[in-house]
């Protein structure tokens, strides 16, 4: 893959991330690999699928979400669905309602990424993710970090810098209880000033007492995410794009 193909490739990727995928470095260690999608991964359409219908799709309130500033990243919390508790980066203590699941989905899987340092990736992937792949998450990680850190000059586990990305919007795919799946929409800046937007699949389990998000096919946030044309069939967060 040419360097002029890539590039479209590692805006929309950046703008994914979901949460989840937020931050540059972990964009680059996506398009390195070049070549098209791996086993399981969706696939980088224009459009993400559409998710399911039916009665089984909650309504929730965002009335009184309050956002705070995560290493350039605006994220949601809620008195009554959380997180009731953020210390050394982290954030944990979800409500086990809809509300609770949609919030956990984006706080967890914004941390889970190599752009924030070990300090952080390695603490929310061991306790805040699970699933088959949440080793390979966490291989991914370290080695993401290990080789951006040196390319960059950063040591001591320092973050990589901040991102500069607006998780604007998302879509229930399922949700019950125990389990949720939702698609989450992040928008960054492209190449010329225009917006780029990835959808990036997030499921989270009750897990512990706690809401756990899965971790993506194969470790890879990438295998996660879609690029995005439209917020048609999305509900926006308020205040945060659109």
């Amino acid at each position: 893959m040419t360097p002029a193909r890539r590039a479209p490739r590692r805006a929309w990727l950046a703008a994914a991330v979901v949460i989840a995928v937020a931050g540059a470095g972990l964009a680059l260690a996506v398009t390195s690999r070049g070549g098209g999608p791996g086993p399981g991964r969706r696939p980088s359409a224009q459009a993400a699928p559409p998710a399911a219908s039916g009665p089984q799709l909650p309504s929730v309130s965002l009335a009184g979400l309050r956002w705070s500033d995560y290493h350039g990243v605006k994220l949601p919390s809620s008195p009554a669905a959380g997180p009731r508790h953020t210390r050394n980066g982290l954030a944990w203590g979800f409500a086990d309602t809809p509300l609770g699941a949609l919030l956990a989905a984006l706080d967890i899987a914004v941390r889970a990424n190599a752009q924030w340092g070990p300090d952080v990736f390695v603490s929310v992937i061991q306790d805040e993710v699970t699933g088959p792949d949440a080793a390979a998450l966490l291989a991914s990680c370290q080695a993401g970090y290990g080789q951006a850190s040196q390319a960059s000059h950063i040591t001591g586990g320092q973050p990589l810098g901040n991102a500069y990305v607006t998780e604007e919007a998302f879509r229930w795919v399922g949700y019950t209880p125990a389990d949720a799946t939702v698609d989450l929409v992040s928008a960054g800046p492209g190449s010329g000033g225009v917006t780029v937007r990835a959808s990036t699949r997030v499921e989270v389990v009750w897990q512990g007492g706690d809401w756990r998000v899965v971790a993506p096919p194969g470790g890879d946030w990438g295998n996660a995410a879609a690029r995005l044309s439209s917020l048609a069939g999305y509900t926006i967060f308020p205040g945060q794009g659109g």
